[in-house]
């Protein structure tokens, strides 16, 4: 298994905090930014909750299959076969459900990072590529199509059963994947709109000081390089982010 991207550090204290000026800050913040916008809704993330949300189905289908066997065993080989398919399956759900639950709690602190670091400054030319919203729509109408894949096998699967010819195993698997797909895409639509309102609040709904109207500071810097040091606090100290060598 590949190993997981680490996290960026979350932006320096503001006693510490000394980039040379402001365009060394907004290149560092740029680099920081792309990496976990691609982190929160790049394809890769895509593919792997896509990949995680198909070994859970499976594995609930060896669940649901043993099940399945349980109630229609005839002889001692059936009921072997319902144990084996149960291991399986129970090897297979229980690792997928704890990296997908793994996955949510890294979105958080991702979300918490992206705030962080989007409220340094505004930088309009190098935050239009993190806007990204192709890639927000993809997730969307994706999550869109499974949910409704999801909720047809939760609903429509246990009202069509009839008694006497499909089990409740066979009713609990059915909806059991109906669940799976209509929790990711859940999943799914909340990283996108969670992306959207983070673009909206953060990269567009900044506040004007920072904005194109802004008096520049000494040098035309803006109005972080103008910004007097507070006492006792050194202007700028280098800090060694990601976007300098």
């Amino acid at each position: 298994m590949p190993r997981r991207a680490p996290m960026p550090p979350p932006p320096p204290p503001v006693e510490i905090r000394s980039w040379p000026d402001r365009e060394a800050m907004l290149a560092d913040r740029a680099v920081v930014l792309g990496e976990l916008v691609k982190m929160h809704v790049g394809p890769g993330r895509l593919g792997l909750l896509v990949m995680w949300a198909a070994l859970v189905a499976i594995g609930w289908s060896l669940v649901g299959s043993a099940l399945v066997m349980f109630e229609q065993a005839s002889d001692f080989f059936s009921g072997i076969a319902g144990i084996v398919s149960l291991v399986i399956g129970a090897a297979v759900l229980i690792p997928a459900v704890a990296f997908v639950c793994l996955g949510i709690s890294r979105d958080r602190e991702v979300r918490s990072l992206l705030d962080a670091w989007g409220a340094l400054d505004r930088d309009p030319e190098r935050d239009r590529r993190l806007r990204m919203p192709g890639t927000s729509l993809t997730w969307l109408l994706l999550s869109f199509a499974l949910g409704a894949v999801g909720l047809a096998l939760c609903v429509i699967g246990p009202a069509s059963a009839r008694p006497g010819r499909e089990t409740y195993g066979l009713v609990a698997l059915v909806m059991g994947v109906g669940m799976v797909a209509w929790l990711t895409a859940l999943i799914g639509a909340t990283k996108a709109l969670a992306h959207r309102r983070w673009v909206l609040r953060v990269l567009v709904g900044a506040g004007a000081g920072s904005g194109p109207g802004a008096r520049p500071g000494p040098g035309g810097a803006g109005p972080a390089a103008a910004r007097e040091p507070e006492a006792g606090r050194p202007p700028f100290v280098r800090t060694g982010g990601p976007g300098h060598r």
